[in-house]
């Protein structure tokens, strides 16, 4: 089969002082992925070092895009798209390992469905091989602003193994038509991390498309290697973010019992938790995630 047979991907991938991290994505790119028509760009989101000589040292022909300052997962990753050459993007977490066939089951849901707007692989956990992260994600409860992914942490053992509309993408993995992104923009930039997959999600549903599942694709995550499991910085932007998505996506009714719950129930909770805890950092996080709808200078400082 000649190259013109394969449309042509760019795999785009954010680093952010995590260099040793990235250089395993890049090996695993090198020993598992033979896709022929590939560019791989790598967004470094303002490094303290620059990790360009390790980078090109596993992967010669990886494109490395310096940022001056931090842009967040949305910022960043929308650098890389907008320089990448592609058909196809597939947006990537660096805390991931490719496995044989990734690229290959993705593209084959677009030659499939001519409805789909974008496509997730099965997602296994890296450190628990045969778990399954993400199967798919559950709608986002339209009361309470949460939702969940499908099948996470069951023991895979095939129980999802057909391609199917899902609901959301899952942000550690997209793939996304170029024609799909000119239609309906780039990554929501208002987000700049956490929820942002699922509003992007949204956009392109509001479109015509449709979201997919593929689960002939698997890729192993490091899940929250670079943020840890929970932090000042989650606290600020889930909560900033959950309540973001809300006003953005659901109507009147929807929002107005949203916010209710959460005034009634989630600030209250949430602001005895950290102090039962002693998380003090994580207070004044959770409230300037709040109070951010009501002055829009407020920020997170990183």
């Amino acid at each position: 089969m000649s190259l013109n047979s394969y449309p042509f991907v760019s795999v785009v991938t954010l680093t952010w002082n995590t260099t040793s991290i990235t250089c395993d994505f890049l090996r695993s790119i090198n020993a598992q992925c033979n896709y022929p028509n590939l560019e791989v760009i790598v967004v470094d989101n303002g490094s303290k070092e620059d990790p360009t000589e390790a980078f090109k040292s596993i992967k010669p022909d990886v494109r490395v895009i310096r940022n001056g300052r931090n842009l967040g997962f949305t910022g960043g990753n929308n650098i890389g798209i907008s320089s990448a050459k592609g058909e196809y993007l597939f947006i990537v977490n660096n805390d991931t390992e490719f496995t044989p066939g990734l690229i290959e089951g993705l593209i084959e849901v677009f030659q499939q469905y001519p409805d789909a707007g974008m496509v997730s692989p099965k997602f296994h956990y890296f450190f628990h091989k045969g778990i399954i992260e993400y199967a798919g994600y559950n709608l986002v409860n339209p009361f309470t602003g949460r939702n969940s992914m499908v099948g996470c942490r069951e023991k895979d053992n095939g129980q999802y193994e057909k391609i199917r509309i899902t609901n959301y993408a899952h942000g550690g993995g997209m793939m996304v038509p170029k024609k799909v992104i000119d239609e309906v923009g780039m990554l929501p930039d208002e987000f700049f991390i956490y929820y942002e997959e699922l509003d992007w999600s949204e956009q392109i549903k509001r479109a015509g498309y449709k979201i997919y599942y593929q689960p002939k694709s698997l890729i192993y995550h490091k899940e929250s290697m670079t943020t840890g499991k929970e932090s000042p910085f989650k606290a600020f932007y889930h909560t900033r973010n959950r309540i973001l998505f809300m006003v953005r996506n659901m109507n009147f009714f929807q929002r107005s019992v949203f916010l209710l719950y959460f005034s009634l129930f989630t600030v209250p909770k949430n602001t005895l938790k950290f102090i039962f805890n002693k998380q003090f950092q994580h207070l004044r996080s959770f409230w300037k995630g709040i109070l951010w709808h009501f002055n829009n200078e407020i920020t997170f400082n990183h």
